[in-house]
């Protein structure tokens, strides 16, 4: 009363393949950290906490000028400040404190044979949070420009406050955070599915950041070249600042919705294939998505940082010297503000 050897030999075949067989396979293959992972980890880490130390103190010292224009670059200072803070926080904790796994792995809200979805949880949320405000850098700062542009393109067009629409962009973000919080919460879906939408949304909004960028640029120099010709004055500086900030801005973007995109269609597809996304998260993949993430991250920050600085020291060093020179030559400056106190050059000419 015995199987043929072939009939046991099929049975093995089966379970082998079996997408559990595989998924269980890869994750007792799975070390919770290696080497690498954790002074890689430790790199970017102390690469958030500079940025953040720095951003710290240029938002003080900017802070403690007072005037529309430091006003406007300490607020960009302080979302520097914050998203670099909150990167930091979570590259610096041990990743064996959120998860027993390097790599994510499905979970569950609630589940009592995982109590450690609840950390889990909490550092999808801290990762959403830290690339909530990165982004929200750029949107503020295409909100501003989008202003800017509609005074001299539409004249008599009415025009909403900058604050308000970028508060209601950064709104509608947050709500799509919160709304995929919830949905966790109530079983919809495992920490996967917040991964997977949390991935789509950013890839989303990258590829609006690249065409904004993209036309937003292409008008600015064609105001600044309009106004250097009507006022007699070089702006050669100004356009030549608009066009590296479309560039970088540009890769950084393209870059991040190209990774997000790739991200989101192995999730789905692996998702629909076997139900679950283990297969996905190898460590040497998911190392790749971590390090070309995040360090495009660090970079676009300190360029960031750079610019800034570069345009206070600019401001704080030449304009004397420039209206000076503009003023023997007989001509008129470009102007320096706008009627709500926004500042012209400041707001053309910062990055990202």
């Amino acid at each position: 009363d015995t199987y043929p050897t072939s009939s046991y030999s099929r049975l093995i075949s089966i379970i082998m393949s079996s997408p559990l067989h595989r998924a269980l396979g890869l994750v007792t293959s799975q070390v919770p950290e290696t080497t690498f992972e954790f002074y890689s980890d430790a790199a970017l880490g102390v690469a958030f906490l500079a940025t953040a130390i720095i951003a710290a103190k240029r938002m003080s010292y900017s802070r403690s000028q007072g005037g529309a224009e430091t006003t406007v670059v300490t607020a960009f200072y302080s979302l520097i400040l914050l998203t670099a803070t909150l990167r930091t926080i979570w590259l610096i904790v041990p990743s064996t404190f959120w998860s027993p796994n390097y790599t994510p792995h499905a979970q569950m809200a609630f589940d009592s044979n995982h109590p450690e979805w609840k950390l889990k949880f909490l550092e999808i949320l801290l990762v959403g949070a830290g690339s909530l405000c990165l982004f929200s850098i750029f949107i503020l700062i295409l909100v501003y420009w989008a202003d800017i542009l509609k005074k001299y393109f539409y004249p008599g067009a009415r025009r909403s406050k900058p604050m308000v629409t970028f508060l209601v962009l950064v709104s509608v973000l947050l709500v799509v955070q919160i709304l995929n919080a919830t949905l966790f919460l109530m079983k919809n879906y495992s920490t996967e599915g917040m991964i997977l939408v949390n991935a789509v949304t950013l890839s989303l909004v990258s590829l609006v950041c690249v065409c904004e960028i993209t036309v937003f640029s292409h008008r600015f120099r064609t105001v600044l070249k309009t106004l250097g010709a009507i006022n007699q004055v070089s702006t050669e500086s100004q356009v030549k600042r608009i066009v590296w900030i479309t560039v970088t801005g540009n890769l950084f973007f393209f870059t991040r919705a190209f990774i997000e995109t790739i991200f989101a269609v192995m999730l789905i597809v692996y998702w629909h294939k076997y139900g679950t996304v283990a297969e996905v998260f190898s460590h040497k993949l998911w190392d790749s998505y971590i390090l070309l993430k995040h360090w495009s991250e660090v970079a676009i920050l300190a360029l960031m940082l750079y610019i800034l600085q570069s345009r206070f020291t600019t401001n704080m060093d030449g304009s004397g010297d420039a209206a000076a020179e503009g003023g023997k030559n007989g001509y008129q400056a470009v102007p320096d503000s706008e009627p709500e106190g926004l500042p012209y050059q400041t707001v053309a000419t910062l990055s990202v």
